[in-house]
């Protein structure tokens, strides 16, 4: 394979790991709740609103030499309350991530070995360390790993779409719940959460910068595929029944493309949050690694002990929250880059003050009905 190809496949390995997660679990919860059809609009239109905050954000880290992490990019453009929010921002998303892959595959694991839920803080525990041995180990490990991820997530979903395509009850997908018109929002914003993984993939690229925007959009059009066919599969199958945890009613084979699809999220949001705290808050490796791969799993405990948030539920507070400050400070961002940066980038979209303020609101809007309805 040609160095141009491999670094394209590598970045969309990337982002398509960081976007397919927890989201193969909770999106067909969500639209069997409020009727695939509403799912399948917030996923066309978030989707979108997701690609443009993404492009603006490959121009900005284009526009910006040097290594930098989300955080560092806000600090340059935005001064240091600009930072420290999207350190909130960038910090809270990915916990909120990792504790629901940790949810997810605990419980995942343990119905796949045992066949209940008994053990599910157990195997969650021994998923938390074991993907702290790879973040430890470093960028070549998310590399290697990524791509093998996302192939296998890809090979499995032909697999259950071929075996289960004859399942599909066509009354399941027609359904509208009026009342849940609004669920799926949060669960979905979270699912196709991207950001953190831009200036991975900047840094991966190295010399072929040229190939950011190309990446950008193949990995969202993998992913929106991905989302579309499994709700499709899911919710045709159980219809209402669909439980919050989607692959544990569908058999061993959806558990393993549960785990997949975690793995891989879980090791690209990881590896990015550990390389913000060392390039842009100048933490030493070890504790950048401890507070990147040891916290989450401590609050994964309290979450598990308490019993105080859902799996859905931690999604979309990740989701509205995170997603919806870090897409309105991205806007920010992007246009102060536009006159502030320091290299001339591969592309460039035009940005004013009525597409901030325009999909700014539709972030806040997020933000308030996540958090108190």
């Amino acid at each position: 394979m040609r160095p141009e190809r491999k670094k394209f496949f590598t970045a969309v390995s990337i982002l398509v790991g960081t976007s397919i997660g927890a989201g193969v679990l909770g999106i067909p919860y969500v639209a069997a709740q409020a009727g695939f059809l509403v799912s399948l609009f917030y996923i066309f239109l978030i989707g979108g609103l997701i690609l443009v905050v993404n492009l603006y954000l490959g121009e900005v880290s284009l526009r910006t030499k040097g290594k930098h992490q989300i955080i560092g990019y806000a600090e340059k453009y935005l001064g240091k309350n600009g930072k420290q929010l999207m350190a909130f921002a960038m910090i809270f998303g990915v916990y909120a991530a990792t504790v629901a892959y940790l949810v997810g595959v605990g419980e995942s694991l343990s119905f796949l070995v045992l066949g209940d839920f008994s053990y599910s803080v157990l195997f969650g525990i021994f998923f938390g360390i074991v993907m702290s041995g790879l973040l430890w180990a470093g960028a070549s490990s998310l590399k290697r790993y990524e791509k093998l991820g996302v192939l296998g997530i890809l090979f499995i979903l032909i697999l259950i779409f071929v075996f289960f395509i004859g399942d599909i009850k066509a009354h399941n997908l027609s359904g509208f719940h009026k009342a849940n018109f609004f669920l799926p929002f949060g669960v979905i914003l979270f699912s196709l959460m991207s950001f953190h993984a831009i200036p991975e993939i900047n840094i991966v690229f190295k010399n072929n910068k040229k190939l950011m925007k190309k990446t950008i959009f193949t990995s969202l059009i993998i992913t929106l595929l991905f989302y579309i066919l499994f709700a499709f599969i899911v919710v045709g199958f159980n219809g209402t029944n669909t439980p919050e945890i989607a692959t544990l009613s569908l058999g061993k084979v959806f558990v393993v493309l549960g785990i997949f699809t975690m793995f891989t999220s879980y090791l690209s949001l990881g590896t990015s949050l550990e390389d913000g705290f060392i390039f842009d808050e100048h933490f030493r490796r070890r504790h950048a690694w401890a507070l990147s791969s040891i916290i989450p799993i401590f609050i994964f405990l309290g979450i598990k002990f308490l019993d105080i948030f859902s799996f859905t539920k931690i999604l979309s507070i990740g989701g509205v929250v995170s997603g919806g400050i870090t897409a309105i400070l991205i806007l920010f961002m992007a246009r102060k880059a536009k006159n502030n940066g320091d290299r001339k980038p591969e592309y460039s979209f035009s940005i004013n003050w009525f597409v901030i303020i325009l999909l700014s609101l539709f972030f806040v809007f997020g933000i308030v009905y996540g958090l108190f309805f």
